[in-house]
């Protein structure tokens, strides 16, 4: 268990920590007013990740590495120094609910990251440490500030490197509540961060990962707040994320940033469709079966008239041909028959010849008379 006094220490260096390798935006709307807008989810969606082997690169972007998947979930695998496998959503959402479950990574100094980033980097974390098998951290920026040292805060969590968690954020404009396995550990009010001013408010996409926070070329303050340097000859390190359910609590087709002052009151709900919802929503491919049942009855009679009429037809030529067969088997047969009897007569004809040469004929007279007697 960690004391207070450890617990803060952690707290402080989290302040050398990037909060998550995959934390960083390629237009930042403080700083410029020709961004994009960003495509919303505007719908509630659940992935499975134990039932699919990738992910829909409309819906996901994998923005580093390689993620494998098998029946246990998504595995975010470092198997060597550099490697730091991100899958980035494609989609935002302007307050909501996200939900992970997840097995974090073991070894020294390696982190697993549930991050919710901003374009105008406002960001909610989950990171858990490799070497750190009692509890989870939480930590939250409001537009980048990494000025304050009181963020970060730990959470009891039972053995997540061998079990798997549920690992919740739900985020309104009042608060954020982080949760683990349906528990309220902790709650940030809109107040107590810096007045709202560091408190993340602005549309957010999601990204899981894996890092080394304790790489050689990392800071000291990140190495230590990570646990200590990463022995890469230890590994694999592998980081499991069977589902994950994202609820966005605005509904429409993207937002859009209205000036720079970073605040949630400007942000522009544009209306329409979500692109990304059409997708996840999207009914699964039907089976034959399912295919077939859902045709009306006169539909299915007809499909089962004609495949019984095709099975007649080819029944009746499966039958043609036998009996073609049969026929072409018998004229063999007495061409074959018609042969050997020529053959047989003719070699008889030429045994009885050569008897003849040869005085058989008058043997079998001498025998023949005595057969009188």
């Amino acid at each position: 268990m960690f004391s207070t006094t450890t617990l803060a220490l952690l707290g402080l260096l989290s302040l050398f920590s990037p909060a998550a390798a995959q934390t960083w935006t390629s237009c930042n709307p403080m700083n410029s007013t020709t961004c994009p807008s960003d495509p919303a989810l505007g719908t509630a969606a659940t992935f499975n990740f134990t039932t699919q082997t990738s992910t829909d690169a409309s819906v996901w972007n994998a923005t580093a590495g390689t993620v494998n998947y098998n029946t246990e979930g998504a595995f975010f695998t470092i198997n060597q120094r550099g490697e730091s496998p991100t899958i980035q959503s494609n989609f935002y959402i302007f307050f909501g609910t996200v939900e992970v479950i997840m097995k974090a990574a073991s070894g020294q100094g390696v982190i697993s990251s549930i991050v919710l980033e901003s374009d105008d980097l406002d960001e909610i974390d989950w990171e858990l440490m490799g070497g750190n098998t009692t509890h989870a951290e939480t930590n939250y920026f409001g537009k980048g500030n990494t000025t304050s040292y009181d963020r970060a805060t730990y959470y009891p969590v039972n053995e997540p490197q061998e079990n798997f968690h549920n690992y919740t954020v739900v985020w309104s404009q009042e608060k954020i509540e982080w949760l683990i396995d349906g528990d309220i550990v902790r709650t940030l009010l809109y107040a107590d961060a810096l007045g709202g001013k560091d408190f993340p408010q602005t549309p957010m996409n999601v990204r899981l990962g894996i890092w080394a926070g304790g790489d050689s070329s990392e800071p000291n303050g990140t190495i230590e707040w990570a646990g200590g340097p990463t022995d890469y000859s230890k590994g694999p390190f592998e980081m499991v994320v069977s589902s994950i359910r994202v609820m966005d609590a605005s509904k429409g087709a993207s937002y859009t940033y209205g000036d720079k002052t970073g605040s949630y009151k400007s942000i522009k709900i544009e209306s329409g469709n979500s692109t990304v919802a059409q997708v996840v929503n999207a009914p699964p491919p039907m089976s034959p079966v399912q295919k077939f049942q859902s045709l009306s009855k006169g539909a299915q009679i007809g499909i089962i008239a004609g495949a019984g009429s095709a099975a007649v037809i080819l029944l009746s030529l499966l039958i043609c041909c036998c009996v073609k067969q049969r026929r072409a088997g018998r004229r063999e047969r007495a061409l074959v028959d018609a042969d050997y009897e020529k053959r047989t007569a003719e070699l008889m004809a030429y045994r009885t010849e050569m008897g003849k040469q040869r005085g058989y004929v008058q043997v079998n007279s001498y025998w023949a008379s005595r057969d009188r007697f």
